[in-house]
C-alpha cells in the first residue's frame, strides 16, 4: 500500500472533502508558528504577545489538538536555520537581555530535562533556581499526550514514547524517581486487576492485510496463526491452514510455514558462539535467503517486522538480534540461551531473564512527564497521585510564572550556549533562545543541554572537534505514531477483529485501543456503536542503505508529507482493510491526529552497521562529556531509547554539574 497520488473522485469516497475534528488552532489562534526566522509578516501569536505568550493564556491545552502534531511545524525552523548555517545571516542584531538569572537552564522539557531540574533541585536545595526551554508547544518531548472528546467522552491516546519497559532494571536513581513522583509499579498493576479488564472485544481476533501493490492482491485473512490462542483467547490455527487463505504462491505458503514450523540447524557443525558470531554478521534477510533458503516472495512478509525497534527492516537488522527476540526460524540452531555475542542494547535484556512488563498509562509516558512536572510546579498539575494524574487537567498558566523558583518557557528554541568568559573560570553561561520571531538571551551558573544530541555542536560552537564528531553520529529513528477516533467499531466487530497488520502498508497496522481502567479514566466501550480509538505505526526508511542513511531518508520524507497525504493513505487503508465489514471513512472517522517525528528515538548502535566499541570510546560516551559549566543529558546520550536511560542521562549530567569544584 503505497503513497497515493491525488485524485479528485477517489478523494470524495475517502471524505476527504468531508470535515473532521481539527483542532490545531486553539482559542481561534495557529500553534507552532514560535520560529525565529527573518522578516515577513507577524505570526497570529505575536498579535497575542501583548496579552503574554500562548501557554500563559487560560484554557491552554496542546493535548487536544488534533492534526500534525509531534514535531509540528514551527518547532524545527531555528534548528534547522542554524544546521543550514543561515540562522545567525537572518538574525545578525543583538538578542533582547533578560534580568533573570538561573542557578541552571536546561534546554530540552522531555523526561530527562524535567528529571534533570528534579535531582539539581534535590542536591542544590529547594532555593535553586531553574529555568527549563523547550521548542514545543507543550513539554514532555517524545511522551506527548493525544486527547479526544467523542460524544464528550475523554478519550486518551501516546503521541509518542509508550510505555515504561525497558531491556535491563531500573537503576536505584531512575527508580528512585519514579517511585518519588508516585509511579509504583506493582502497586498500579495489582490495582489495575483488582479493576478489572474490561471484555469488549472478547473474542474478535488478530487479521492481515495483503495488498495488491505488493502481494497480487488486496485480501483480508483473519484469525492468528501458529499453535496457542490468539488476543481475546480466540482460538487458533496452524500455519498450513492460515497461510491457505493468504495469496502466496503454493512455494511461498510451504517457504513461511517451514521458517515459523521446522527445527532445522542451518550452520552445522559450528559451536553456538560461532554461530552466534555468523549471525551478528548477515541480516536476517540474508539468514532467510541464505541459509533457510526462502524464495524471495517470502521477504515482504517478514520485511517491516523489525519497524517498531529499530526503524528499519530485516535488510538492516543483524539475524542476531531477531534470534534475540524470538523471531522464527531459530528453533533447530541450538544456540545457548544466554545474551552473548554482538549484541544491541535492547537485544540484549530482551534475550535475559527479567520480571515482565504489564503496565503503561493511557496517554504513554505523557504521564510520567505530567507527574514529573507535578513535582516541580505542584499548582501545574491538580491532585496527589498517579491514578488521580491521568485525568487532572494542567494548568499551563503555572508554567512560567514570574518570580517562580522553577519556569518552563515552551516555544522557546536554543539557538546559542556559550560560557561567559574563558570556559575554565566562566562564571555563567549565556542562552541565546527564540521565541515568537525575538531572540532573548538569559543567563545561568550552570547548563544542562537534555536535548537532541545531534543538535549541541551547532548551540556550542567551542566544543572539541572530537566531541562535536561523536555527537553528530546519532541519527536519530524516524517514526510516526497516528491515532484515528472513530464514531464506532461496527466494522471491527462484524469482521472479528481487534486490529490488523499490513506489511506492507502505509501505515504497518492498526489496532483498537485497549480498554483501560486507572483512577477515574475508565475506557469500556458497551457496545460497538460507541467511539474508539485505532493506533496506527509508520516508520519511513529506504531499505537497501546502512541503517543511519535509512534514517536520514526517514528525516526527509517525513518533513516533506503534508497532513493531506497522510490523511489520504489513512483513509485508504481503512477502508481497503475494513471496508468488507461496512466501514466508510467518510462517514466512521471522527479525528486524526498524526504524530510526526522525523528525529524520533535515540540511535542505537547495530552491530551490522556500528563498529564494536571499546569502553569510553563509543561515540555518545565522547558526545556526553561535561564542558566547562555545561552537561549533557537526554537519551541520545545513552544511545537507548527508553525513560530509565533519559532519566539516568539527567542523574550523570547533575552530578558532574554539582560535584565539588564544578
Amino acid at each position: 500500500m503505497n503513497d497515493h497520488e491525488p485524485d479528485s473522485r477517489r478523494d470524495r469516497e475517502l471524505g476527504m472533502d468531508r470535515p473532521i475534528a481539527r483542532r490545531d488552532f486553539l482559542n481561534g489562534v495557529a500553534l507552532g508558528v514560535g520560529g525565529v526566522m527573518a522578516a515577513g509578516a507577524l505570526s497570529p501569536l505575536e498579535l497575542l504577545a501583548q496579552s503574554g505568550f500562548p501557554q500563559d493564556r487560560p484554557g491552554y491545552n496542546p493535548a487536544a489538538l488534533t492534526g500534525m502534531r509531534g514535531s509540528h511545524d514551527g518547532s524545527f525552523d531555528v534548528s534547522h536555520a542554524l544546521r543550514d548555517g543561515s540562522f545567525w545571516k537572518q538574525n545578525a542584531g543583538s538578542p533582547q537581555a533578560l534580568t533573570e538569572t538561573y542557578d541552571l537552564i536546561i534546554v530540552g522539557g522531555g523526561i530527562s530535562g524535567l528529571a534533570a531540574a528534579y535531582f539539581y533541585r534535590q542536591r542544590a536545595g529547594a532555593d535553586a533556581r531553574i529555568l527549563i526551554l523547550d521548542n514545543h508547544d507543550d513539554f514532555g518531548g517524545h511522551a506527548k499526550r493525544n486527547e479526544f472528546h467523542p460524544k464528550g467522552r475523554l478519550l486518551l491516546a501516546n503521541g509518542g514514547t509508550a510505555g515504561i519497559e525497558s531491556p535491563f532494571p531500573y537503576s536505584p536513581e531512575a527508580l528512585g524517581l519514579m517511585k518519588a513522583i508516585g509511579i509504583d509499579v506493582p502497586a498500579l498493576v495489582a490495582a489495575n486487576r483488582k479493576a478489572g479488564s474490561p471484555q469488549a472485544y472478547e473474542g474478535l481476533q488478530q487479521s492481515y492485510f495483503f495488498d495488491k501493490e505488493t502481494f497480487g492482491q488486496d485480501r483480508l485473512v483473519v484469525g492468528p496463526p501458529g499453535g496457542g490462542r490468539g488476543r481475546g483467547g480466540a482460538p487458533s490455527i496452524t500455519w498450513t491452514e492460515w497461510l491457505a487463505k493468504t495469496p502466496f504462491s503454493s512455494q511461498a505458503q510451504k517457504d513461511i510455514a517451514r521458517v515459523q514450523d521446522d527445527k532445522v540447524d542451518y550452520m552445522p557443525g559450528l559451536t553456538s558462539d560461532q554461530k552466534k558470531d555468523r549471525l551478528s554478521r548477515i541480516s536476517y534477510k540474508q539468514f532467510l535467503l541464505d541459509y533457510v533458503k526462502v524464495s524471495p516472495e517470502v521477504i515482504p512478509f517478514y520485511q517491516t517486522r523489525t519497524h517498531g525497534l529499530y526503524g528499519i527492516g530485516i535488510d538492516a537488522v543483524g539475524a542476531l538480534e531477531c534470534w534475540g527476540y524470538s523471531y522464527p526460524g531459530f528453533e533447530g540452531m541450538n544456540l545457548d540461551s544466554k545474551a552473548t555475542g554482538r549484541m544491541s542494547f535492547t537485544a540484549r535484556g530482551d534475550a535475559t531473564p527479567k520480571e515482565p512488563y504489564n503496565f503503561h498509562f493511557p496517554d504513554g509516558n505523557a504521564s510520567v512527564a505530567r507527574l514529573l512536572m507535578r513535582a516541580l510546579i505542584p499548582a501545574a498539575l491538580p491532585g496527589t497521585t498517579a491514578e488521580d494524574s491521568v485525568t487532572a487537567m494542567v494548568d499551563y498558566t503555572q508554567l512560567d510564572r514570574p518570580g517562580a523558583k522553577i519556569r518552563v518557557r515552551l516555544g522557546s528554541t536554543a539557538a546559542r550556549v556559550k560560557h561567559v568568559g574563558p570556559v575554565a573560570s566562566a562564571p555563567e553561561v549565556e542562552v541565546v533562545y527564540g521565541r515568537e520571531r525575538t531572540l532573548y538571551s538569559v543567563r545561568g551558573k550552570q547548563v544542562v543541554l537534555a536535548c537532541w544530541n545531534m543538535m549541541i555542536p551547532y548551540l556550542c560552537e567551542d566544543l572539541p572537534a572530537t566531541q562535536k564528531e561523536a555527537l553528530h553520529y546519532g541519527v536519530k529513528v524516524p517514526l510516526v505514531y497516528t491515532t484515528v477516533a472513530l464514531r464506532n467499531w461496527q466494522a471491527f466487530k462484524t469482521l472479528g477483529i481487534n486490529g490488523v497488520t499490513t506489511p506492507s502498508g502505509y501505515h504497518t497496522g492498526m489496532r483498537l485501543e485497549s480498554p483501560t481502567t486507572i483512577g477515574g479514566y475508565k475506557v469500556a466501550p458497551s457496545g460497538p456503536d460507541d467511539p474508539v480509538l485505532v493506533r496506527m505505526t509508520r516508520t519511513p526508511c529506504k531499505p537497501g542503505l546502512p541503517s543511519r542513511d535509512q534514517h536520514r531518508a526517514g528525516h526527509a520524507d517525513l518533513y516533506t508529507t503534508t497532513f493531506a497525504t497522510f490523511e489520504r493513505n489513512i483513509r485508504d487503508q481503512f477502508v481497503r482493510a475494513l471496508g468488507s465489514g461496512g466501514f466508510d471513512p467518510a462517514r466512521d472517522i471522527e479525528a486524526i491526529t498524526v504524530n510526526r517525528w522525523p528525529h524520533g528515538y535515540a540511535y542505537e548502535y547495530n552491530p551490522l552497521w556500528d563498529a564494536d566499541f571499546a569502553p569510553g570510546e563509543a561515540p555518545c560516551e565522547i558526545g556526553r562529556k561535561p564542558f566547562g559549566r555545561i552537561a549533557i543529558a537526554n537519551s541520545d546520550a545513552a544511545a537507548a531509547a527508553y525513560t530509565d536511560q533519559a532519566m539516568d542521562q539527567a542523574y550523570r549530567a547533575v552530578q558532574e554539574l554539582t560535584k565539588k569544584g564544578a
